[in-house]
């Protein structure tokens, strides 16, 4: 072989190196790239933000409320109504995902009366295995969007 075929076969192999580069890190950007979800089957947002991001197979869920996704008013006659409304809210946007609650990790219950704990904690209860039941707090606030007695946000992924 000569100079000129070493040189030849030098730049295929680099254009070729150069080219898997390429492809590679775009696989990786379109993998990293921020994805909004939003169900029609869950309340739109009442304020600046989306439903859900869904980055990196990652699923961050907006705190859902006991808002009716079709008349946009409160369902709060009770707690345990409101836990359940909240429950179907977050249900929906998972499922606008491809997740379900197998899938959540890690759960925050926000709620205006922490004598609630316990019948929230049933109703929860409910939509986990117990073996695989995400993390959680669960943090008593002075007030939340519509009057809401209890807020749940989570963080999903597969």
């Amino acid at each position: 072989m000569i100079k000129e075929d070493y040189q030849t076969k030098g730049y295929k192999l680099n254009f070729l190196l150069i080219l898997i580069c390429l492809i590679s890190f775009n696989n990786y950007s379109q993998s990293n790239m921020k994805k909004v979800i939003n169900s029609k089957n869950a309340p739109e947002p009442v304020g600046p933000y989306n439903q859900a991001i869904l980055i990196d197979g990652t699923l961050y869920l907006s705190g859902q409320i006991a808002l009716d996704p079709k008349s946009m008013k409160m369902d709060n006659s009770s707690i345990e109504s409101e836990t359940i409304r909240v429950l179907n809210n977050i249900e929906a946007v998972l499922k606008e995902a491809s997740y379900d609650f197998s899938d959540i990790i890690k759960t925050t219950i926000f709620l205006t009366n922490m004598e609630d704990f316990n019948v929230v904690n049933e109703i929860y209860g409910k939509r986990f295995e117990k073996e695989f039941a995400p993390a959680r707090e669960t943090v008593e606030v002075s007030g939340l969007p519509k009057n809401a007695k209890i807020e749940i946000s989570i963080i999903a992924k597969k």
